[in-house]
């Protein structure tokens, strides 16, 4: 069984290897840029979904506070002319709007927070955007430089009879033989 998975990894990373070779440089980078781009546009098009998300919910927070303020003077009515019955449906109402503003306040504050993440993620984001097309152009740029067979050169070399007497000559002369 060992045997079987060790023979099945090598015939695997061979064929990676094989694919790796196969595969051109630049329509990967091509690609990589394009996913790049992509998740670029998710992310700020979820950022403006948030955005107004945050808006509607300032926007409600002011109109229950809107109506708290309300309540509070159908209250001091209710209560100069002796109608207890009247007061308590609308501190019910109030006290119902109370914990809706703070349930609209939670989800704003949330709604912030994964705002300012979304805006840190953007920013690190079009960074590497920006960092990945320049090197996309300088890969560009470069020349393509392919592999060449290694060429195996002879070189047999041919040494003449006259060459081999006057190196014969110039040694003897430096030693001092004749």
């Amino acid at each position: 069984m060992a045997l079987i998975r060790r023979v099945s990894r090598l015939l695997r990373a061979d064929l990676h290897a094989l694919l790796d070779q196969l595969e051109e440089p630049e329509a990967l980078l091509r690609q990589a840029l394009r996913e790049m781009e992509q998740a670029l546009a998710e992310d700020e098009a979820q950022f403006k979904r948030l955005q107004r998300r945050s808006g509607d919910l300032a926007r409600r927070e002011e109109s229950l506070a809107r109506s708290l303020e309300g309540y509070a003077q159908e209250l001091d009515l209710c209560f100069e002319n002796d109608a207890e019955s009247l007061a308590k449906g609308l501190i019910r109402r109030r006290l119902e709007c109370e914990q809706r503003i703070e349930s609209t306040a939670a989800q704003r504050r949330e709604c912030q927070q994964g705002l300012e993440a979304l805006e840190q993620r953007l920013t690190e984001s079009r960074q590497r955007l920006e960092q990945t097309r320049q090197q996309a152009e300088l890969a560009a740029r470069e020349p393509v430089v392919e592999m060449q067979p290694a060429h195996t050169c002879r070189f047999d070399p041919v040494v003449s009879e006259q060459q081999v007497e006057l190196a014969l000559l110039r040694e003897k002369q430096k030693r001092g033989l004749r």
